[in-house]
């Protein structure tokens, strides 16, 4: 207890100890508003009316398909990635393929649901693919590159069955192959050049197959389309 009371000792007059106001108080004490007002610019959408949302993402996906349209290198559809394009035209080709002579038959033609999973398990092969050779990208990022690069082969798709309510033959078809090549030459070139600053640089033709056999196996089926008489 002695020992105790020897180390509480030159502490004992801490207590009485007070702090006069006359003593001014150095320096200069602020709390930066930048941040609350980060924060205020981050949560202002919450407030806004549903069709300026609405609006506001309009504008965001119509950016999407002019990039796509003038492809060239950039991380915008890495950077601001979303699904609503991809969504988009994955309904629209569906519905487009829907209604071939091979539906009727015998059911083997493409269904509807058979776009999507071509279009998910495709992201999710390339996405994998990526990753082991040392990429950046994630799945969403793959997912809404690929799925917005697949408006080329849509609009092929839509032309091709006008061409295919003209005349059947020969003709139509090697219309119908000129038009799906350059679609699918076009998709391949767009995704390739929006994913090329998240591979790295010595491996690209690596990435590069899967993104090929993936806009492939789209444009076969945009190809192999054939109505119901």
């Amino acid at each position: 207890m002695a020992a105790a009371d020897e180390a509480s000792r030159p502490f004992a007059g801490l207590s009485d100890v007070s702090i006069s106001e006359d003593i001014p108080v150095e320096g200069d004490i602020s709390v930066s508003m930048n941040s609350s007002r980060r924060d205020d610019d981050y949560f202002s959408t919450l407030d806004e009316p549903v069709k300026e949302t609405i609006l506001r993402d309009l504008r965001a996906v119509g950016t999407k398909f002019v990039h796509v349209l003038y492809p060239k290198r950039s991380t915008a559809l890495l950077r601001d990635w979303d699904l609503w394009g991809p969504l988009l035209l994955c309904v629209t080709l569906a519905l487009l393929l829907q209604g071939g002579s091979a539906d009727m038959a015998d059911q083997g033609g493409p269904q509807f649901a058979e776009v999507f999973v071509i279009v998910w398990f495709g992201s999710i092969i390339i996405t994998l693919n990526s990753k082991l050779l040392g990429g950046t990208i994630s799945f969403f990022q793959s997912l809404c590159v690929l799925g917005y690069c697949i408006m080329p082969l849509t609009v092929a798709m839509v032309v091709c069955r006008l061409v295919l309510l003209v005349h059947t033959g020969t003709v139509s078809f090697a219309v119908r192959l000129a038009l799906v090549t350059a679609s699918f030459g076009w998709s391949t070139f767009a995704s390739t050049a929006f994913l090329a600053d998240s591979q790295p640089p010595n491996r690209k033709a690596l990435v590069v197959y899967p993104v090929f056999l993936f806009y492939f196996v789209i444009g076969w089926m945009v190809l192999t389309f054939s109505p119901s008489q």
